[in-house]
C-alpha cells in the first residue's frame, strides 16, 4: 500500500516505472518527473488500462475511489475506459446546450464532407432563418411547434424547397445532441409531414422558342440593375446551371477574346464530392459570339473586382441566384419560368432542331453520360461541332435582343 510520503520521496529515474498501490491501482513515473495513476483490469478477456490522471492533481485518496468505482462499472458490465470517453463526450459543451451551439458543433463536425459551397449555404441558411428565433433557446425545450413556426414563414414567402432543406438540417442537428447525450427527441422530424407540400414535376420552363423570344425581350425591358440583366442573357446563352454562372470569378474568363471557350473547374459543377478535384471533368462550354458580347458589356460594371457577378450589399460574396429568379418573376413568369429552366429551353429547341446531335447537346448541358467509360471519353470530344451548336443556339434566342452594351443604359432597381 503506497503512502503519500513515499510518493513524495520517489524520484525519476532513467526509465519509466511503476509503483503499487494494490486492486490494479498504481502510479506511473516518468522520466521527466511526471506521476500519472493508473488501473489495470481486464474486460472482455483482454488487459486493458484506464488513466485517472496526475498526482498531485488526484490524490491517492482521490485515485483510490475513481479505482473503486471503476470496478463497480466492471461488476456492472460496463468498461471502465469507454464509459469515461462516453462521459466526456457528452460532457462537450455541456453548459451550453441551446439550438445554435450545438448546430455549430454538429456544422463543425459534418462540413468536411461538403463542398465549400453547399457548407456555407448550410451554416448561412441556419443563421439566417433559425437562429434568430431559435438559436438561444434549449435543445430539450424546442417542441415540434416551434419548428413548424419558423419553418411557415419560410414557405409563405414561396421557398418551400429552401424550408425542406432546413428542416432537415434541424433534424441531423436534433439526432447528433441525441447522439451525445444532449438531447431527447427530434421535433424537426415529427413536423416533416406537416409542410406545405411541393408541386410535383420538373422546373417551370418555357420551351416554345418564340416565347422564348419574347421572355428575355420582357425580362430585358424591366427596371434593374445591369448586372442582373446581363446574368440572365449569359445564363440563356450558355444554358450552364445559375449557382455555376453566380459564382463566376473573372479568371475564368480572362482569355475569351482569343479563344472562346469556357472552362469550368470541376470543383464548380454540380458532381458528387470525390471529382471535385478531378480537373478531367472540368466543363467545356464554347461561347457564341453573344455571349462574349454580353460578358465583356459586363466587364465594364464588375471587370474591377474578382466576381463577375458581385453581391450588390456584399462585393466579395456572389449574386444570389434569387436575384435572376425575382427579375424573372417582376417580368410576369412567376410560376411560368425559372433560371433553372433556360437549360430545357435550350435543350428543348435545339434537340427538336438537331436530332442527330443529341448526345453534344447533352455534353453542353454537363449531362453524365449513362454509359460511364463514354462518358470519360467523350468529356472534351466534339468541340468544333459544340462551338457551331452554340452559335446557332445563340443565334436564334438572341434575334430580336437589342446589343448588349445598351443592358448598362436606362434605370436601375
Amino acid at each position: 500500500m503506497l503512502t503519500d510520503t513515499r510518493i513524495r520521496k520517489e524520484k525519476p529515474r532513467d526509465k519509466p516505472f511503476k509503483i503499487a498501490d494494490g486492486g490494479g491501482l498504481f502510479l506511473y513515473v516518468s522520466p521527466s518527473g511526471g506521476k500519472l495513476w493508473r488501473f489495470r483490469y481486464t474486460f472482455g478477456g483482454k488487459e486493458k488500462l484506464l488513466s485517472i490522471g496526475p498526482y498531485p492533481d488526484i490524490s491517492l485518496l482521490d485515485a483510490r475511489g475513481e479505482r473503486d468505482g471503476a470496478k463497480g462499472m466492471l461488476r456492472a458490465g460496463k468498461d471502465p475506459s469507454a464509459t469515461k470517453k462516453l462521459r466526456k463526450l457528452a460532457g462537450v459543451n455541456a453548459a451550453d446546450t441551446s439550438f445554435e451551439s450545438l448546430s455549430r458543433e454538429w456544422f463543425e463536425l459534418s462540413k468536411s464532407q461538403w463542398v465549400t459551397r453547399h457548407a456555407d449555404d448550410v451554416i448561412n441558411s441556419l443563421e439566417k432563418e433559425i437562429f434568430p428565433v431559435l438559436g438561444k433557446v434549449q435543445i430539450k425545450d424546442i417542441t415540434a411547434s416551434d419548428v413548424i413556426a419558423v419553418l411557415r414563414p419560410i414557405e409563405g414567402r414561396g421557398a418551400k424547397d429552401t424550408a425542406r432543406r432546413i428542416r432537415q438540417r434541424m433534424s441531423s442537428v436534433f439526432v447528433y445532441a441525441i447522439s451525445t447525450g444532449r438531447g431527447e427527441a427530434d421535433p424537426a422530424a415529427t413536423v416533416q409531414k406537416a409542410m406545405a407540400p411541393l408541386k410535383k414535376g420538373r422546373q417551370p420552363a418555357i420551351t416554345d422558342l418564340a416565347k422564348a423570344r419574347e421572355m428575355m425581350a420582357r425580362v430585358e425591358a424591366e427596371v434593374a440593375h445591369p448586372v442582373t440583366k446581363l446574368a440572365i442573357r449569359i445564363l440563356a446563352l450558355t444554358a450552364v446551371r445559375p449557382g455555376t454562372l453566380a459564382g463566376t470569378p473573372w479568371f475564368e474568363w480572362a482569355n475569351i477574346a482569343d479563344e472562346p471557350l469556357w472552362q469550368i473547374p470541376a470543383e464548380r459543377m454540380k458532381l458528387r464530392l470525390h471529382y471535385k478535384d478531378d480537373e478531367a471533368r472540368d466543363h467545356l462550354a464554347p461561347l457564341s459570339r453573344q455571349a462574349v458580347e454580353a460578358i465583356e458589356a459586363l466587364r465594364q460594371i464588375s471587370g474591377r473586382g474578382p466576381l463577375a457577378f458581385p453581391n450588390a450589399r456584399h462585393a466579395h460574396k456572389p449574386m444570389s441566384e434569387n436575384a435572376m429568379g425575382y427579375l424573372l418573376n417582376r417580368a410576369g413568369y412567376h410560376g411560368h419560368h425559372v433560371p433553372h429552366g433556360f437549360r430545357a429551353t435550350f435543350s428543348s429547341v435545339m434537340n427538336e432542331r438537331f436530332p442527330a446531335d443529341a448526345a453534344r447537346i447533352d455534353l453542353m448541358l454537363a449531362h453524365v453520360p449513362k454509359d460511364k467509360v463514354e462518358g470519360a471519353y467523350n468529356r472534351a470530344l466534339h468541340l468544333d461541332r459544340r462551338r457551331q451548336l452554340a452559335q446557332e443556339w445563340a443565334d436564334l434566342i438572341s434575334a430580336d435582343l437589342v446589343p448588349a452594351a445598351d443592358l448598362l443604359l436606362g434605370r436601375r432597381r
